[in-house]
């Protein structure tokens, strides 16, 4: 028998969908994935989440979601969905040979960061190493910044963080920025922020915190290292959609092509990071997965009537 409703994905989007669709008696299936919780999992202090003055950690915010979900009926099932077909209905999604069935869907993958993989990164992200400038730029007040990137993304990290650190250093690979021509006259122009060109970070330094980063530059090989307390990677997001190519109609950047949050498909809807790549905001995958458990409640009715 298909479910009601099948929630792919369980960050603040999958969450929030799953809280407002199990109390709108949907009786949703939630298929987490292994990472689940989304992003938050690997931030620490939440500062911007309304409803907690004193901050959350962000792996306790998004057990607090699913705390909320389960309460109101939600089911779980920790894996990841490995291919789907939404070709007809009842729509389908398989955990490697477990088939699942649901007359509508909710698609809330999330996007990740892209990190460089050098040593250090890892190890210290959320002690100075950062991928999102609007959660964690309040964190370095009167400190010194690197941003790693050239495109518009990493203007906007930039020109955020100015807001707070005493210095910002941008360092981008090559000689020119990739950056629309106003976003990066804008940082040039700015007086905290100074531009290392063809520059590549090789390490993140810091025992329990970010304090230095080593540098290479890449015409001379001249290695040298520079104190900061942050390190912010800004060199883009890829949305979680693999497994919907051809399923769904996606942008070229691999984005879900939602109207609000119906997607290409009938009966198909999706919410947060995976379409949503302007705010990126926990907040406003909350807003999203909650229209789109309203959008999927409302359209289930249709059907029936």
């Amino acid at each position: 028998m298909a479910e009601k409703v099948l929630i792919i994905g369980s960050g603040p989007a999958g969450l929030t969908a799953a809280i407002y669709a199990a109390r709108a008696d949907l009786e949703p299936l939630m298929i987490e994935g292994f990472e689940r919780g989304g992003q938050l999992m690997i931030t620490t202090d939440v500062e911007n989440y309304p409803g907690f003055p004193d901050g959350v950690m962000g792996p306790d915010l998004m057990e607090q979601f699913r705390k909320q979900a389960e309460r109101f009926g939600t089911r779980m099932v920790s894996s990841n969905v490995t291919r789907v077909d939404f070709s007809e209905r009842p729509f389908r999604a398989w955990v490697d040979d477990d088939e699942y069935q649901a007359d509508a869907v909710i698609i809330s993958t999330g996007a990740s960061a892209r990190w460089l993989g050098i040593p250090g990164e890892e190890r210290l992200r959320g002690y100075g190493v950062s991928a999102c400038a609007t959660c964690d730029g309040f964190f370095f007040r009167d400190r010194e910044i690197l941003v790693i990137g050239g495109g518009d993304s990493a203007m906007e990290e930039a020109l955020f963080l100015t807001k707070f650190a005493s210095k910002v250093t941008v360092v981008h690979r090559r000689d020119e920025f990739r950056a629309s021509k106003i976003m990066a006259q804008r940082v040039l122009d700015h007086d905290k922020i100074e531009v290392l060109w063809d520059t590549v970070p090789e390490e993140v330094l810091g025992d329990t915190a970010v304090t230095a980063v080593k540098l290479r530059n890449v015409k001379t090989d001249e290695v040298h290292e520079i104190a900061a307390e942050g390190f912010f990677v800004a060199i883009g997001h890829d949305p979680n959609t693999a497994i919907f190519k051809g399923q769904v109609d996606l942008d070229e950047a691999g984005y879900v092509i939602a109207d609000g949050t119906r997607t290409s498909v009938e009966g198909v809807f999706a919410g947060g990071d995976v379409v949503d790549k302007v705010y990126r905001q926990a907040i406003t995958a909350a807003g999203m997965g909650c229209a789109a458990a309203l959008d999927a409640e409302r359209w289930l009715e249709e059907q029936e009537g």
